[in-house]
Order: C-alpha cells, then structure tokens, then sequence
C-alpha cells in the first residue's frame, strides 16, 4: 500500500469519517442525555445527533444576501478537512497513515483551523449576531489555548519529543497529572460547553458565527464538532492515560476514558451557568494560567 492510499484509507475510514463520526455522534448522544437525566428529563434517542445532521444534509442551502459564496461555502469544508487529517495523525492501534515526525506541531495547527474558520464565517455572513460570536470565539481562543499548548508543551518537555509516539510512550509521572489538569481545563473552552459557551450563546447571539449557514453546510459544522469531540478525547486519553499492551485492551480503556471525561464535563455544564466574556478570559489567564506554570514546571523537571 502507497503512502497515498494509506493516507486516504485512514481519512475515509479508520480512525477517520467512517468510524470516527458515528463514534463523535454517540458521544454528543451521551452528553445530551447526561444532561437530560441530570435535569430531569428524558433525553434524545441515541441516533439523534445522526438523524438531525442527515436532515441537515437533505436541506436546501440559503446564501445571505452580498455573500461571497465561494468563501462561505469552503469554509465548513476547510474545517472538516482539518479535523479529520488530525484524526489521521492520532497515533491509534490500526493507523495505516505513515508517521510525519514533528506531527505534534501539524495536529495542533489542525486543532485551529475549526476555529478560524468559525471566526470568518462569522463575520462572512454578514450578520451582527455572527460577528459577535466570531469576535467572542476569537477571544475566548486567546484564554483557553493558553492551558491547552501549555499541557503538550510540558509533556513534549518530559518526553524530549514532538512526535505523538514518543508522547504516547512517555511512562506516566508527575507531569502527566499536572498536564492533564491544565488539558482538561481547556476542553471546555475548546468544546463550548458551560460555562465557556460564550461564542454560541443561543440565548443572547442566537447560533453565535454559523446564524447564517443552513442545509449541508451547516451540517459540516456540525459535523466537525462531532469529529473536534473524539479527536481531543482521545488526545487526552493517549497523552495522560496509561494503555494497557494489546490493541483492543488500549482502544477500550481510551474509549471509556474519554467518555468519562465528556460526563465530567457535562456535569459541570449542568449545575453552572454561562459565564460572561470577562469571567471566562480571568479564570483561564488565571487558574488556566497557573496550572500551565505547574505544567511546564513538572516537564522540566521530569
């Protein structure tokens, strides 16, 4: 098998759409009925997020009026694209992808484009609500990446590597619990979940950046949510869980690790309410801040 081919399998099918979208989607699924349990209600059927991204895709697509279209209909594709080649360079059991060395700093680069790409549209189409979510995405992208490149910058240290191997095979020490604060911190900023859903913000901004996307294109979004879901838990997992030898032992305990960690965090979202702009950005420069310090200290010292 060319490198190419390689490539394209890992893309299409393992650990990229074919597995990692119905698995994206059965986490959302266990995030809204997580929530929904823990609020007293009954919650969605587990095929919901899947049904409502197909309806997406069976809509038709209405471009806002001045629109640059070619710009507003790349942009959902350019994020979809970004987040499932970081799958592809998840250093999971089965990866036909060859290794890239120094892959760490082309996932972390990929991890962004999402964001920007949110962040344009935002302000492409041409609504007032959209701009205020691209403008709050941009700056809440400033507080919560400070913890999240201080967690693999540390363990980067420790590992004297940026090659996701290397990482992954790092023994687990101290700055693997100091990391993993600093990681879980960030999720969710980086996911939009409570209290750090400022750039959504449904009840203030309506759907924040993509108000004025519909039909597939919208559906992309959505589907790179899904994706942006399993690839930073099981970065998480693969960074700060220890695997047990075997294939199939190591992708389980990874799975239920980062579904553990969705619950945690949809725990949180339940029992707080959406913080403001100012709050967000002070405790991420500030808790966020000193446990990227604690971070760093523990990868130099390890």
């Amino acid at each position: 098998m060319t490198a190419v081919v390689s490539f394209l399998v890992a893309f299409l099918v393992w650990p990229g759409l074919l597995i990692a979208a119905p698995l994206g989607w059965l986490e959302l699924w266990a995030m809204r009925k997580t929530l929904a349990r823990f609020q007293g209600r009954k919650g969605p059927p587990f095929f919901q997020p899947f049904f409502d991204f197909v309806k997406l895709m069976g809509k038709r697509t209405v471009f806002p009026q001045g629109v640059d279209r070619a710009l507003f209909v790349a942009l959902p594709m350019v994020s979809a694209a970004a987040i499932t080649t970081a799958l592809v360079i998840l250093p999971m059991p089965g990866n036909p992808a060859p290794r890239v060395p120094g892959d760490v700093v082309v996932l972390v680069f990929l991890l962004e484009v999402p964001a920007i790409c949110e962040v344009l549209a935002g302000y492409v189409g041409r609504s007032i609500y959209g701009e205020v979510g691209a403008m709050r995405e941009a700056l809440m992208s400033l507080a919560y990446n400070l913890p999240f490149l201080a967690s693999i910058i540390a363990v980067a240290e420790a590992a004297g590597s940026f090659d996701l191997v290397g990482l992954a095979a790092r023994p687990f020490g101290l700055v693997h619990v100091a990391a993993g604060i600093a990681f879980l911190l960030a999720l969710p900023g980086k996911l939009k979940i409570n209290p750090f859903s400022i750039a959504d913000a449904e009840h203030e901004i309506v759907a924040g950046g993509h108000i004025e996307y519909s039909g597939p294109l919208l559906g992309l979004f959505e589907l790179t949510h899904a994706l942006e879901v399993v690839v930073l838990t099981e970065l998480f997992a693969l960074l700060f869980v220890p695997a047990p030898s075997g294939a199939v032992a190591a992708l389980s305990v990874w799975f239920v690790a980062g579904l553990a960690v969705l619950i945690g965090l949809t725990l949180v979202a339940a029992v707080t309410a959406r913080a403001r702009l100012p709050q967000a950005f002070r405790f991420y420069w500030v808790w966020g801040g000193a446990a990227s310090l604690a971070a760093l200290a523990a990868g130099l010292v390890a």
